[in-house]
């Protein structure tokens, strides 16, 4: 469906931009966010990331002696992260402190999340918690967390006796 105006009897298209002029941006901001949250959980079909994966967008992934979460964290300083792992789950709570002066601010599209967050995730594998890295860079969080060697096998020497 295309969005269209009419200016001198002719139909004009409306660019993404023009909506606030239309008068139609903050309601289709609105139907954004309502879909984001009633999607996200059946968009994260197999994953729990948590409902705000849009917001805090995470890749995890595994190597062969790791298991790497990147998360983009933007304006969050490492101060105000909390990592916890507690067996293979996973929690990263954080707080992108709200905005106070905002009696003068007239918002046209306000996208930026403020407030407290908490994302959880199982591991896909047992790590070594006391060897885990946390680093944030330009607004990245990585964890690197080592995984628990597997047990290899050996063999049992027999005595006769």
């Amino acid at each position: 469906m295309a969005l269209v105006r009419v200016q001198s009897g002719r139909p004009v298209p409306v660019r993404g931009w023009d909506l606030a002029n239309a008068g139609v941006g903050s309601l289709f901001g609105e139907f954004d966010r309502l879909f984001n949250e009633m999607a996200a959980p059946l968009l994260n079909v197999g994953s729990t990331l948590g409902a705000t994966f849009n917001a805090y967008p995470a890749d995890l992934y595994e190597t062969g002696e790791a298991v790497v979460l990147e998360m983009a964290v933007p304006g969050i300083k490492a101060d105000d992260l909390d990592i916890r792992i507690e067996g293979r789950q996973l929690t990263i709570r954080g707080t992108i402190p709200n905005i106070t002066d905002n009696e003068d601010r007239r918002y046209w599209l306000q996208g930026v999340p403020r407030g407290e967050f908490s994302r959880s995730v199982t591991l896909p594998a047992t790590v070594v918690i006391d060897r885990v890295a946390a680093k944030v860079t330009d607004g990245m969080l990585t964890l690197t967390m080592p995984k628990v060697p597997e047990a290899q096998a050996k063999r049992i020497a027999i005595t006769q006796g």
